[in-house]
């Protein structure tokens, strides 16, 4: 067997191993809980579980198009953060502690505009002064990690904010009546129902487009595409950018689902830029599998507060543990993912 073969084998091993012990916490759930599907899977969980795997579905999509082009964004995390304490500040400006829900979508498009103004220095730094990718995406991680807990306490006096407003839900007349799935699809925030428009046309374009195969292209086989007469650089710029805005996106969307803003420790992000990096990794850069993995992470992130709702007592610590389990196990079996071949590499015209 080659070295690939074995390695291919250690890592589904491994995996096995790591899900049979997730499997074995979950048994102990529910032996200890006398635990029921119908009680833990109810319209309400279903709907936190969307709400909070939006801002996950968001990042990893812009994730996937920068690195589909040959960029890897690592700072989405930072971006995330960046769009969180953009969009709760600008609440806060416009309404105080009474804002309306007016400012709540003109503080997620200033968050949008915010991080979009930011990546273009991003952007500059990676493909024409040619930084390195992974230390240049740290450096965005640690600025969102201080700059947001910092101008929290500019604002507020302390890192986390005061009650704000979140977004209000939208229920479609007639359709909202409808047994779960009305409840589920029908009596929405607007701002899933948004997330799922952009993951549909994401794909759209990524795969129906000439632009999309442009994409492609460009991680893939950057002189070729240069030889056909497109701007390889001007493609990752696009991309990058577009990466940085959602991920910010992604972190005004996180609040205006919260309310507020936290500060503390690792900020209401609290990893979830790291795990829209898995989520698109599990969805073998395709958006529609990168929404899913985002779905089921929201999921596990929200069985804690599920499991209080129902009044099942299972042990907070292990709970808090299935999405970072579920992480672990993600990216040691899941061997399909290929990586773009030209990913990290700059590119310089020839003459």
């Amino acid at each position: 067997m080659s070295d690939s073969g074995d390695a291919a084998t250690t890592r589904f091993r491994v995996g096995v191993a790591l899900a049979v012990v997730l499997g074995l916490l979950g048994v102990y759930g529910v032996v200890r809980a006398d635990w029921e599907l119908g009680r833990l899977v109810t319209v309400g969980y279903v709907n936190r579980s969307l709400q909070m795997a939006t801002p996950i579905a968001l990042a990893a999509i812009g994730g996937l198009y920068a690195e589909k082009s040959g960029v890897f964004n690592i700072g989405l995390e930072g971006f995330m953060i960046i769009g969180a304490i953009t969009s709760a500040s600008v609440v806060f400006a416009l309404g105080g502690t009474s804002p309306t829900q007016a400012d709540i979508w003109v503080a997620v498009f200033t968050a949008i505009l915010a991080s979009l103004a930011l990546t273009v220095v991003f952007a500059l730094l990676l493909i024409r002064y040619q930084a390195n990718q992974i230390v240049a995406g740290l450096a965005v991680w640690f600025i969102g990690l201080g700059f947001g807990p910092f101008f929290a306490t500019y604002v507020w006096g302390s890192r986390n904010s005061p009650g704000l407003a979140s977004v209000d839900s939208f229920a479609v007349p007639y359709l909202a009546d409808l047994p779960w799935v009305g409840q589920i699809l029908f009596d929405q925030s607007p701002l899933v129902l948004l997330t799922i428009g952009v993951v549909l046309l994401s794909w759209v374009f990524l795969y129906r487009t000439r632009y999309g195969y442009w994409i492609q292209a460009a991680g893939e086989n950057p002189t070729a595409l240069d030889t056909a007469g497109i701007n390889v650089n001007r493609v990752r710029y696009a991309t990058v950018i577009f990466s940085g805005a959602m991920a910010g996106a992604g972190g005004a969307v996180l609040f205006a689902h919260a309310g507020n803003f936290v500060g503390t420790g690792p900020t209401m992000v609290d990893g979830r830029g790291w795990i829209a990096i898995v989520a698109y990794l599990f969805g073998n850069y395709n958006p529609l599998g990168a929404a899913m993995a985002a779905v089921l992470f929201g999921g596990l992130d929200m069985l804690q507060i599920q499991f209080q709702t129902v009044g099942i007592e299972v042990p907070s610590r292990l709970v808090n543990l299935f999405p970072y389990a579920a992480v672990v196990v993600v990216l040691t079996v899941w061997g399909k993912t290929r990586m773009p071949s030209s990913v990290g590499e700059p590119y310089e015209k020839e003459e």
